[in-house]
């Protein structure tokens, strides 16, 4: 993570996984798109809940703020992980830019763009179901009963996080009363029925 100005701006994202050994491009290519400070996960695949540095960045962001990311991928696990996040920040007046993609929720072309996403995302949601379903079906038709796994602690939590996104509470606040990162509760909100289960 690189010092930079506090006030409002332009924040920088980075992430690299165990394969990538450093983040110099990325750092390269947001310092070039205007980020005073950015903040960088090492070692981070975009499967894994917690994401110390993307926590620290969540916090830090004020209204009229800016995030930038090198490519998508960076900043969120899955399209729906990745559009949760961006809904987020708009919510919060905080808005968001990808460098590789030329995608920015202050342009109309980049807000197009989202609006795309977000349909292949809930086609993504539909199909989980469907599947979902039709194996139940063909458990049924064998003469099994699709049983539910064994409840977890995990499990409780998802249910107890999504009923607090129901009441209006921020992914922050749902995090603090679950004991949970904000980038868990994000994983808790956009799971699929077969992966909450």
């Amino acid at each position: 993570m690189s010092a930079g100005s506090t006030g409002m701006g332009s924040i920088g994202y980075g992430r690299v996984s165990t394969l990538e050994q450093n983040a110099d491009l990325q750092h390269a290519a947001l310092t070039a798109a205007g980020c005073g400070r950015i903040f960088t996960d090492h070692g981070a695949s975009g499967t894994m809940a917690s994401r110390p540095e993307l926590d620290k960045l969540l916090d830090h962001l004020r209204k009229g703020d800016e995030v930038v990311v090198w490519k998508l991928d960076r900043l969120g696990r899955n399209t729906r992980n990745l559009l949760a996040l961006i809904d987020d920040l708009e919510h919060r007046g905080v808005h968001f830019r990808s460098v590789t993609e030329g995608i920015s929720t202050t342009g109309p072309m980049g807000r197009a763009m989202l609006t795309v996403m977000s349909a292949f995302a809930q086609l993504e949601r539909d199909q989980l179901a469907e599947r979902t379903r039709a194996g139940m079906a063909a458990a049924a038709e064998h003469g099994r009963r699709a049983g539910r796994r064994e409840v977890t602690a995990d499990h409780v939590k998802v249910k107890r996080a999504r009923e607090l996104k129901a009441q209006g509470l921020a992914p922050a606040d749902i995090g603090k009363i679950i004991g949970a990162s904000r980038a868990t509760v994000y994983r808790y909100l956009n799971m699929g029925v077969s992966e909450a289960l």
